[in-house]
């Protein structure tokens, strides 16, 4: 049977990270692969890392809906253009507007990957124009069907977005080195918060969350190894000014996972290298800035994740953690083995989706 023209869109880090295995088993099956993604710095960087190709198609819309609108409509317009002449069978996306909305006006059946209903600008604009929602077990189908797709179209994996790539995961133990950090020191590394994503747009202070904290942390203990990891220039320029040369700032996109395999204590602002740090077995605290999404209330309840957005708190919290961080870690991944020892492959799940949607016969009454 010939192979599959598959489109696929990759929008931000963690994209990159589940799409560029996805796309290469698919390859691997025999089945074409268009990649494309947008002009956007740690996107852009992270597939130059991971020498995954895809062709870049407009740009970031910012942080003023303006500006989103204006960049998502420049980019329907290009994708239209480039995915007309490619011909795909099938397209695919984490909840992308454009791919969903060039798919669904040329005729080509959409697979929406997400974890995310509280994305609720793009769930709206995606959900209803897929043929298929791929989503994580933890997620109930009723937080998806409100957006208007029924719910025999949406397939559930048991496991979270990031065991797709930490499955088989092998450090780079040269990282830290590379970064100029003593492996024998503890070691807390920040994820700032997707300050300009819909979901958080005017529930976020002008500086990044984890600032606040990183000072505090720092006044208890200026000794320790601090690594934040920005997500925006803007966010580096505010954590540069403020913290100066006492913590190190990452300003180009570093390995993930091989940094927080590595890390003693980890404290994120977002989603998924909190999930990542909590199923590698490292000792993890979230301080998400909106009202706690799906999956790290599941992690917290797993007791897999700490909320803490407190500064003063947080802090201590870390603090008294790396006193006791043999035990801490133990737990940790003990908690982690048994939540991951029954997990499976999602890309698994959706590769045989995508081409199950692909080779099924057009349904008249489907998005």
């Amino acid at each position: 049977m010939a192979g599959l023209r598959v489109f696929m869109d990759i929008l931000t880090p963690k994209q990159c990270m589940l799409f560029s295995l996805l796309s290469e088993r698919l390859e691997r099956a025999g089945h074409e692969v268009l990649r494309t993604t947008r002009q956007y710095q740690e996107v852009v960087q992270l597939l130059r890392l991971k020498g995954v190709d895809a062709e870049v198609v407009g740009r970031h819309g910012g942080g003023a809906l303006l500006g989103k609108l204006e960049a998502s409509a420049d980019r329907i317009l290009r994708l239209a253009s480039l995915v007309k002449d490619w011909g795909p069978d099938v397209a695919v996306s984490f909840s992308s507007p454009e791919a969903a909305r060039v798919a669904f006006g040329l005729g080509v059946p959409h697979v929406c990957v997400s974890d995310s209903p509280h994305a609720e600008a793009v769930a709206r604009l995606t959900v209803p124009l897929s043929e298929r929602l791929l989503t994580p077990m933890v997620i109930p189908k009723g937080a998806w069907t409100r957006f208007g797709i029924p719910a025999d179209r949406i397939i559930q994996y048991n496991a979270l977005d990031p065991w797709a790539w930490l499955r088989d995961f092998a450090p780079d133990r040269a990282l830290l080195k590379d970064l100029g950090l003593d492996e024998s020191r503890p070691i807390v590394t920040f994820r700032a918060e997707e300050s300009l994503a819909a979901y958080l747009m005017g529930r976020t202070a002008k500086v990044p969350t984890i600032l606040p904290i990183i000072r505090a942390l720092m006044r208890a203990s200026p000794d320790l190894q601090v690594v934040a990891i920005p997500r925006y220039g803007q966010q580096t320029d505010a954590l540069k000014r403020a913290l100066g040369k006492g913590v190190l700032v990452c300003e180009s996109v570093v390995d993930g996972p091989s940094l927080l395999s590595q890390t003693s204590v980890f404290v994120g602002a977002g989603g998924t290298m909190t999930a990542e740090a909590a199923l590698l077995g490292v000792p993890t605290f979230s301080c998400y800035p909106g009202t706690p999404f799906l999956i790290e209330d599941y992690l917290v309840s797993r007791r897999l994740v700490v909320r803490e957005t407190r500064p003063e708190e947080a802090a201590a919290r870390i603090l008294e953690t790396l006193r006791n961080l043999e035990t801490a870690r133990a737990e940790q991944r003990a908690r982690a083995r048994r939540l991951t020892r029954h997990f499976e492959d999602p890309n698994e799940v959706i590769a045989d989706a995508i081409v199950d949607v692909a080779r099924a016969p057009a349904d008249p009454n489907g998005p």
